[in-house]
């Protein structure tokens, strides 16, 4: 089974080949997720990719995840986290605190191991995740749950997939990523 941890940057997953620009021990493939040409058509089993998607602008997440799709085979399994625009709102709006929601939006990463910054160009809400995904191809498309999810070969496994406010607030925090699924 092959399965796919796009844009992993220090996190390791058991089990999953790890594919990112950033230059850790763990990392298969030092390369930009937007273009998979070590896979080929219909040759993985599962995508995962936490809060890596927003790097890219909204026309570069077209093709980023028709290079996706195209790996997937058929029936096959897309697990997005991302920063999720809706709860912004409400945590804006709750807190009236900027400072809460400028990372999420934003997203500075620094790498100083190669050097790069990157930044966080475009942020989706439910509604239009979907319809950029259908768009693409993807069917079968709903909300995961991190805490069925990450049991078993991902027990103890933390990434922003659980980033709540207040932060690390995971049983009466709001939830800020938005974790959705679809399949090819």
């Amino acid at each position: 089974m092959i399965k796919l941890h796009l844009g992993c940057g220090a996190r390791y997953l058991k089990g999953y080949i790890h594919i990112d620009l950033a230059d850790y021990s763990h990392i298969n493939h030092k390369h930009n997720i937007k273009y998979l040409p070590m896979f080929k058509d219909d040759s993985v089993d599962l995508i995962y990719s936490s809060h890596a998607l927003g790097y890219f602008d909204r026309i570069e997440v077209i093709e980023v995840l028709k290079e996706w799709h195209r790996v997937l085979k058929l029936g096959r399994l897309l697990r997005l986290a991302l920063p999720n625009f809706a709860a912004l709102a409400k945590v804006y709006l709750k807190y009236k605190n900027l400072d809460l929601i400028i990372g999420p939006l934003y997203g500075r990463w620094p790498n100083p191991r190669n050097n790069l910054v990157l930044y966080q160009k475009t942020i989706f809400d439910f509604n239009s995740l979907v319809d950029l995904l259908k768009s693409i191809g993807f069917k079968n498309i709903a909300y995961w749950n991190w805490r069925e999810v990450f049991v078993g070969e991902l027990t103890g496994f933390d990434d922003y997939s659980q980033a709540y406010i207040p932060h690390m607030h995971k049983d009466d925090g709001l939830l800020i990523s938005l974790n959705v699924e679809a399949r090819k």
